[in-house]
């Protein structure tokens, strides 16, 4: 009988640990994302999703266990972690004086493409994300489904292969909800690995190909 190989790993925590003086965070919680799909982790506010999203992204250290994206060992290796990731966090980083254009270029130039390679990757994303008409507008007189639209478009101008989204739909309208999963399906199809953070159970059950869900720093469940 031909077994089909098993998924390559994407990122994986072991006994992921994390306090904030004496409150623990995350309590020893293991995850394994597979390349190629969409990882959910659902919880209520205060469960531990950012901090999660936060270290596995190197924006904060763990205070104990092993975590490891893309093969490299975030505490060790967090340039080369930081090489393929891309990160849309639960608040906008679009600069709101900027145009949507513009937002686009800076990113571009942040990530060394060039001049010309930057404004093609601009107007590429601007196509794609249906933002091409409003690219000379300042982001302020965006709608927050094409702010939302917009933060996304700038996490993936360095074509990163895994992407977190921290409850990239919070406070969007149902069209604007479902234009955002449209666009995650996409990215997975093109071969992303998303790891994504909700409140929302439609959402996750919509998405993801394997849910955990996240208590108190505990993982309370896990699987498909």
């Amino acid at each position: 009988m031909n077994r089909q190989p098993s998924p390559a790993t994407a990122l994986s925590a072991v006994g992921l640990r994390k306090s904030f003086g004496d409150k623990t965070v995350l309590d020893g919680i293991d995850l394994t994302v597979a390349e190629g799909t969409i990882f959910s982790l659902l919880g209520p506010n205060g469960a531990g999703k950012t901090t999660t999203v936060q270290i596995l992204s190197t924006l904060i250290t763990a205070d104990g266990g092993d975590v490891r994206v893309a093969g490299h060992d975030v505490a060790r290796e967090p340039d080369a972690v930081r090489a393929v990731i891309g990160v849309t966090g639960q608040f906008s980083a679009v600069d709101d004086l900027l145009t949507g254009q513009e937002n686009l270029i800076l990113i571009a130039d942040l990530c060394h493409l060039g001049r010309r390679e930057g404004r093609r990757r601009a107007s590429e994303l601007l196509d794609r994300f249906d933002l091409a008409e409003a690219a000379t507008r300042t982001a302020a007189t965006y709608s927050g489904g094409m702010r939302r639209r917009l933060d996304l478009a700038m996490t993936l101008v360095g074509q990163p292969r895994i992407v977190f989204l921290d409850e990239p739909t919070a406070g969007l309208d149902p069209r604007s909800r479902r234009t955002m999963w449209e666009i995650v399906r996409e990215l997975v199809a093109g071969g992303a690995t998303i790891f994504l953070t909700t409140q929302h159970l439609e959402e996750a059950d919509q998405l993801a190909d394997r849910i955990a869900v996240l208590d108190h720093g505990k993982l309370a469940a896990e699987g498909t």
